[in-house]
């Protein structure tokens, strides 16, 4: 029994102890003293804020689009004279996806020659690099859509060297912003 009484002693000692020491020690708002105390914090949270985008545009992309982001994938490809906009149903019978595919991608050619980028802009909350240009210089650019075999493409190409450039950025925004992993290289 007196062994329980020393360790009980003991242990208010030291918690009298600790409260002295920290009472002399400023105390730190908690997200100050977690930002200082993690060195990765400014990773960890701007991992967080890429992670909400991406919900985010998958989330609006499905609206948009009319099909789900996570039956279908995306490809965005770079050429000397553009690029393309490929989207696939992941499952070969998923006919309904690839039909969605099929019209949403023709409607998107039809609205880009118009000039109107609505859709990007409200899948990504933001307008996309290279939109202003292609708006501006929508006659020197051809949007051609064409079926695949489990969905569509559009084939962006112009002669003219700024549309081209606008168009490079344009694709390689979707790169990142879809996290397709497809390379921002111009191939031939």
């Amino acid at each position: 029994m007196k062994l329980i009484y020393r360790l009980f002693a003991a242990a208010l000692a030291l918690i009298s102890l600790a409260g002295a020491t920290s009472a002399q020690q400023p105390v730190k708002p908690a997200a100050q003293s977690m930002d200082e105390s993690c060195p990765l914090h400014k990773q960890h949270t701007q991992g967080q804020k890429h992670d909400d985008h991406l919900a985010g545009v998958n989330q609006r992309g499905d609206q948009a689009m009319g099909f789900a982001q996570q039956k279908t994938t995306h490809h965005f490809r770079l050429n000397v004279s553009g690029g393309a906009i490929e989207v696939s149903a992941n499952d070969p019978a998923d006919t309904v996806s690839r039909d969605q595919i099929r019209q949403h991608l023709q409607e998107i050619a039809q609205k880009f020659a118009q000039g109107d980028f609505s859709l990007p802009h409200f899948i990504h909350a933001q307008t996309p690099p290279g939109v202003p240009v292609m708006q501006r210089l929508k006659a020197e650019i051809k949007y051609e859509y064409v079926e695949t075999e489990r969905g569509a493409r559009v084939r962006i190409s112009t002669r003219d060297a700024q549309a081209t450039k606008a168009v490079h950025e344009f694709l390689r925004f979707q790169i990142k912003d879809h996290q397709t992993g497809d390379s921002g290289e111009v191939k031939k």
